[in-house]
């Protein structure tokens, strides 16, 4: 092991260096303060110092955007937020937007009516639906046909309203019958969007 020589203590720092490293310590913070920090951060300048240095403008900049964005908030609550979600809605379309509805088929059917609406679609096609009903309640029958080929893809009763998609086996004629067995005549609203070429509208 190595012995470390202990040092002389005449070497060591004394009290009074010790007292007066750390005054001067304290008045260069001060000054920093005073001078840098005030100025630059709130725009107090009590030596002119800031002034000249560029520093105290800085201050004034940052104070008063901070007092407009207070005073904004107070009268407006959070309509500051709601007017950068506009802004961003105008520059960039909505989700919504981009998924607009494309066809909207509208019929009403009296007592014991059925009508028909059908998608001509290619096979592996997708679409998206949602309806309806004011007045009262309707049957329903969403399914697809093609030669031999068949397949249903819902069936409800005594419905007011749906939504949905679904994806095609084949090609040919997708959608639905609607039969209205309820006493009172019933407007069906059947809003469509997806990969199809036609729709087919048939009273039955």
């Amino acid at each position: 092991m190595y012995n470390s020589e202990k040092p002389d203590l005449a070497e060591l720092p004394s009290t009074a260096q010790l007292l007066r490293s750390t005054f001067i310590a304290l008045i260069a913070a001060i000054a920093i303060l005073i001078t840098i920090v005030l100025p630059a951060e709130y725009g107090i300048d009590p030596t002119g110092a800031g002034r000249v240095l560029g520093l105290t403008e800085m201050g004034e900049i940052k104070e008063g955007l901070a007092k407009e964005a207070e005073e904004d908030l107070k009268s407006h609550g959070d309509k500051g937020s709601n007017a950068i979600d506009k802004l961003w809605q105008f520059l960039i379309p909505s989700a919504h937007a981009q998924e607009a509805w494309k066809d909207e088929v509208t019929f009403t059917l009296a007592p014991g009516n059925a009508m028909e609406v059908k998608l001509v679609m290619q096979k592996d096609a997708t679409a998206e639906y949602k309806w309806s009903a004011e007045g009262g309640r309707i049957n329903f029958d969403l399914h697809a046909h093609s030669g031999q080929k068949e397949v249903t893809y819902k069936r409800e009763r005594g419905k007011t309203a749906g939504e949905g998609s679904f994806k095609t086996p084949f090609a040919g004629d997708h959608g639905w019958f609607w039969r209205n067995r309820d006493k009172n005549a019933v407007t069906v609203k059947l809003q469509l969007r997806g990969e199809y070429s036609e729709v087919k509208q048939k009273e039955k």
